[in-house]
C-alpha cells in the first residue's frame, strides 16, 4: 500500500518556486529521497498558477510516512516554508494493492 501526498505550496512574488529551489540546493530533497520508504519526491510547477508549486510525495506505507513526519527533516522543511511565507494545501491518496 503506497501513500501519495500532493502538497500545494502557494506564496507571492515567486516565493513558492524559490522555496523549491532552496529545498533542492540545500540538499533537503536528497535527504528526503534517501529516507527509508520514500518512493517519490518531486516538484512541479502548474502552468496556470505561477505562485504555486506542487510536491508529489509518495511513501511505501503509513509507518514510513509517520517516521518522516517525526524526523528532524520536517523541522528543516517547516523553517523553509515559514521563511518563504507559504500557504499549504494537502491532498492524500492511498493505493490499495489487491493481490
Amino acid at each position: 500500500m503506497s501513500i501519495t501526498v500532493n502538497l500545494y505550496y502557494t506564496g507571492e512574488n515567486g516565493n513558492a518556486r524559490a522555496f523549491a529551489e532552496e529545498m533542492v540546493k540545500s540538499g533537503v530533497v536528497d535527504e528526503v529521497r534517501n529516507e527509508e520508504g520514500n518512493e517519490r519526491y518531486e516538484y512541479f510547477f502548474p502552468m496556470d498558477d505561477p505562485e504555486t508549486v506542487l510536491l508529489i510525495d509518495r511513501w511505501k506505507d503509513e509507518e514510513a510516512l509517520h517516521i518522516h513526519h517525526k524526523s528532524e527533516m520536517m523541522k528543516k522543511i517547516a523553517a523553509l516554508r515559514e521563511k518563504y511565507r507559504l500557504r499549504l494545501r494537502v491532498e492524500r491518496y492511498i493505493d490499495e494493492k489487491k493481490g
